[in-house]
């Protein structure tokens, strides 16, 4: 089954052409290998709350994502403002994915906590903050890429709460 999927890089300097977005890469070679994932949309937005915001609702609403994986902006920074963003579109928390990704990312790195990135849903559509660097997108995706099959085949119909 070929899963729908959008990437959102929030990043002042990638949006200026100032950075190559090597994280979005990473994401895209996971989520092809891994889970068969189709890139229906990749954006690259300023640390703005109403931009980030805008391309989340139009990557779920128009281009209908069956998933959405963002990148940047989950730190303690004051332009860090992506899961601010996406609290905002979200319907409900999926609280699990942030919490698996962080639980692992601890034990290799203390410093993971400072990590605000949050997962929900958006109609049919799963939301998930990933870091901003490739390294961070690596080790956190590697934790919740297995479980997204059956967590999409549930959000969007396609197989019940309890299949196998």
């Amino acid at each position: 089954m070929r899963w729908k999927v959008a990437i959102l890089t929030a990043s002042d300097k990638g949006s200026r052409g100032e950075r190559e977005d090597t994280s979005a890469q990473v994401i895209r070679e996971l989520v092809e290998e891994e889970i068969q994932g189709e890139i229906v949309e990749y954006r690259v937005v300023p640390d703005e709350m109403d931009e980030i915001m805008a391309a989340l609702i139009e990557m779920t609403d128009y281009f209908q994502a069956d998933l959405i994986l963002t990148t940047g902006g989950t730190g303690l920074a004051p332009r860090d403002v992506t899961p601010e963003a996406t609290q905002r579109v979200i319907d409900r928390l999926a609280p699990g994915f942030a919490e698996a990704m962080r639980l692992q990312a601890m034990q290799r790195n203390p410093r993971a906590m400072l990590s605000r990135a949050i997962s929900g849903i958006r109609g049919r559509t799963l939301i998930i903050n990933l870091p901003g660097s490739p390294r961070g997108v690596s080790e956190n995706l590697s934790v919740i890429i297995h479980q997204l099959p059956h967590a999409l085949g549930i959000l969007t119909g396609r197989e019940g709460e309890h299949a196998l």
